[in-house]
C-alpha cells in the first residue's frame, strides 16, 4: 500500500501546481461542451476518495460531508462565493485527507468493505481495491484538469 499512496501523493502534487498557478476566472471556467471545471475536478477527486474508502468501509467520512455533498458523482459546479476560500480550502483537504487515510491503512481501521463497482466497470472487493483504484481516478480527473486548462 505505501507505494499507492506514495503514487496518490504523486498525482496531488501535480493537481497542486495546476491549481495554484490558474486564476480564479480559470478554475471556475466551464468551456463550451463541457458540464465541470476545474475547482469541481479538485473537489471531486477528493469527495471520491472519501466515499470509496470510507464509506465503502462503513466509517465516517474524514472531512466535512457538505464537501461531500458539493462534489460527489452526479452532482455539477454550484455558485462559489469566495474563489480563492474554497481553492484554499480544498487545498487543505486534499493534503489533510492523504495523510488521514495513510494514518487510519496503518492503525488499520478498515475492517469490512461493501463491494462496489465503479462506472469504469471496475469492482472493488476490498480498501486495497479502493485506495489503487482511487489513483486511476484521480489520474483521469487530472488529465480532464489538464483539457480544461488549456481551453481557459
Amino acid at each position: 500500500m505505501k507505494e499507492h499512496l506514495a503514487i496518490n501523493r504523486t498525482i496531488r502534487n501535480n493537481f497542486f501546481k495546476v491549481i495554484s498557478a490558474l486564476s480564479n476566472e480559470q478554475l471556475v471556467k466551464i468551456p463550451e461542451g463541457f458540464n465541470n471545471n476545474i475547482l469541481w475536478n479538485f473537489g471531486h477527486i477528493i469527495a471520491t476518495q472519501n466515499i470509496l474508502c470510507y464509506k465503502l468501509s462503513g466509517l465516517p467520512f474524514s472531512i466535512d460531508e457538505d464537501i461531500i455533498e458539493r462534489y460527489r458523482k452526479g452532482t455539477k459546479p454550484g455558485s462559489i462565493d469566495n474563489v480563492t476560500t474554497e481553492k484554499e480550502l480544498l487545498i487543505d483537504l486534499a493534503q489533510a485527507s492523504s495523510d488521514q487515510l495513510e494514518k487510519d491503512l496503518g492503525m488499520g481501521i478498515f475492517k469490512t468493505f461493501t463491494p462496489y463497482e465503479t462506472s469504469f466497470g471496475r469492482k472493488l472487493n476490498s480498501i486495497e481495491d479502493a485506495v489503487v483504484f482511487n489513483n486511476v481516478h484521480e489520474g483521469m480527473h487530472l488529465g480532464v484538469i489538464m483539457s480544461l486548462r488549456k481551453l481557459g
